[in-house]
């Protein structure tokens, strides 16, 4: 086999690997709509064609087929920067911008057919190639210093090897000549600027998928503070102004020896009193998070004749007030799932907080559950509380067995 077919075998692998490069790059721009992916889709579209005319020069040496690999090899490195500008800077489309393609063109048009000396030509070419480059190199590498990353690492080391290499083209390849050193050493920058390009976007929507939990995370936390808001408020309103009202009544009832209608109001008041309790218990608020426990406690096993106990191994470490509202939610919710579903005979509940964090426990000895526990009894709520506060939450759960609740979280999560 002739050296000139090696070398043409060279040029169509490459010209293979960078047309794979292009289709990957517009299957992505077609599914993220990133503008950069658009760029590098036509960077590796004409680095192909690129590579089909230095071929057709190699075969036939017509000058046009040079002028066309020249033209190529320049709009080529204004489209990677224009990519790593859109990657790093947000840079927007201009149309004219397109003066840069048409003075590429225009001086390759020169070199080839005013200039005429390859070497002349071809070093001054190959200066402006390497220029465009190294400020490609330098894009990745201000980006890396505002935001750490290995893809952006990769990029700016390659393209400064590929600024550098570009200067052997007039003194190792003129003419044609050397295209197998050319194709090896281009085809290692390509494969790692393809791995750079991959860790760069790997990296980007990593950060992005971040930045979104954070929000999310922020979002239901601040829903999760409103609804508390709402819920003190509501407690309050029903116990100031329906209570006060229905208390009232009462008392004009029991004056008038109405006692049918006194008792029913007395069962309405009650209930009143029992809602209020439920959406914000004033212990809470007003003696703290083990009186407030101990008030919830006994009223289910006063309410479901269920023997349950609170284990509090005091001190307490101080805790944060979200914390106290998540504890007592916990239980809450834990109680009410005993009394709904679990069929159980004795509840314990134990509460330690040591050592900057807090740990909670429920235990029954009812028939457990089925499957999979967060599947069932609502306790996603509780799972989003948890770990809302930088908790964990585990259940614990055999047919017939009983149920188990979990909870560790750190003490002072609190805002």
């Amino acid at each position: 086999m002739s050296g000139q077919s090696i070398d043409l075998y060279a040029l169509a692998f490459q010209a293979v690997l960078t047309a794979l490069l292009a289709v990957a790059a517009f299957g992505l721009w077609r599914r993220q709509r990133g503008p950069y992916f658009l760029s590098w889709a036509a960077a590796w579209s004409i680095y192909a064609l690129r590579l089909a005319a230095i071929s057709a020069y190699v075969k036939n040496r017509h000058d046009i087929w040079l002028f066309l690999h020249q033209a190529a090899t320049l709009l080529v490195a204004l489209l990677l920067l224009c990519a790593a500008l859109q990657f790093s800077r947000g840079l927007k489309w201009r149309w004219r911008y397109l003066w840069l393609a048409a003075a590429a063109v225009i001086w390759a048009a020169v070199s080839v057919f005013v200039i005429r000396d390859l070497r002349v030509g071809g070093l001054t070419s190959a200066v402006i190639l390497s220029a465009v480059t190294l400020w490609t190199s330098l894009v990745f590498a201000r980006h890396r210093q505002r935001v750490p990353s290995g893809g952006a690492t990769v990029l700016a080391w390659t393209f400064l090897l590929w600024g550098l290499h570009h200067l052997d083209y007039p003194l190792l390849r003129a003419l044609g000549h050397g295209v197998l050193f050319g194709v090896f050493a281009d085809v290692l920058l390509i494969v790692a600027v393809s791995l750079g390009t991959l860790f760069l976007v790997l990296g980007d929507e990593r950060r992005a998928m971040a930045a979104r939990s954070a929000q999310l995370e922020q979002m239901t936390r601040q829903l999760m503070r409103a609804q508390e808001d709402e819920r003190r408020r509501i407690s309050r309103e029903l116990h100031d102004q329906a209570g006060q009202v229905l208390t009232a009544v009462k008392i004009e009832l029991d004056l008038e020896g109405k006692r049918e209608a006194s008792a029913l109001v007395g069962k309405a008041l009650a209930e009143v009193r029992d809602l209020s309790h439920l959406l914000r218990p004033t212990d809470l608020d007003d003696l703290g998070l083990v009186p407030a426990l101990r008030d919830l406690v006994d009223d289910f096993s006063r309410r479901t004749r269920t023997p349950a106990a609170l284990d509090v191994r005091e001190p307490l470490v101080p805790l944060g007030n979200e914390i106290k509202v998540m504890i007592y939610r916990v239980v809450q919710e834990a109680l009410t799932n005993v009394a709904r579903h679990a069929e159980a005979q004795h509840v314990y509940v134990a509460l330690e907080a040591t050592n900057g964090e807090v740990r909670l426990a429920i235990q029954d000895d009812g028939r457990g559950v089925a499957g999979n526990p967060v599947a069932h009894l609502g306790l996603l709520g509780m799972r989003e509380r948890v770990t809302e506060l930088g908790g964990a939450i585990a259940f614990e759960t055999q047919p017939q067995r009983g149920f188990r609740i979990q909870v560790r979280a750190p003490s002072g999560a609190s805002s």
